[in-house]
């Protein structure tokens, strides 16, 4: 995102809109300036680059599919739960603890990669935030990790 984004708008807890603008976004491995705040992203202004159009169609395709066959799409979801431990794969973690299609409520820890909790039907905010506390026990208790989720928690 750092060679894209070339602005951002985002609010405070309190409402007020504020613009940043390039390197004040200090992006990093999984994090920016917005790291450790509870500010809003609003919008966000990119540049790309010029190419070949049947290049690009071509890579988006190949992107797409890849996603697909990995990620469950299928499903709703808040995209991948968990941080990446060092020296570890949370999916492999969760899945090596056998949490695979591990549910609570209406929400599932996917079939399809185990990283991800889909909503396969009626799910509510706690039955994600008492799926993720599961994983997080099991997993620390079978492996001695401690899995820090990537999902960002807002409100009770």
């Amino acid at each position: 995102m750092k060679d894209v984004v070339i602005e951002s708008e985002y609010a405070d807890e309190q409402g007020n809109v504020y613009t940043i603008e390039n390197e004040k976004h200090e992006f990093g491995y999984r994090k920016s300036f917005f790291t450790g705040t509870n500010y809003i992203i609003l919008s966000s202004k990119i540049r790309l680059a010029f190419g070949d159009k049947n290049e690009i169609s071509s890579r988006m395709n190949e992107l797409r599919d890849k996603r697909n066959s990995k990620q469950p799409v299928t499903y709703p979801s808040a995209g991948s739960v968990f941080k990446r431990p060092e020296g570890f794969f949370a999916g492999k973690l969760i899945e090596d603890s056998g949490l695979k299609g591990y549910t609570i409520g209406g929400a599932q820890v996917s079939t399809l990669h185990a990283g991800f909790i889909v909503n396969i039907g009626g799910a509510t905010s706690k039955d994600i935030l008492d799926l993720i506390e599961h994983i997080q026990n099991t997993v620390k208790e079978n492996f001695g990790v401690v899995l820090e989720t990537e999902v960002k928690v807002i409100g009770e």
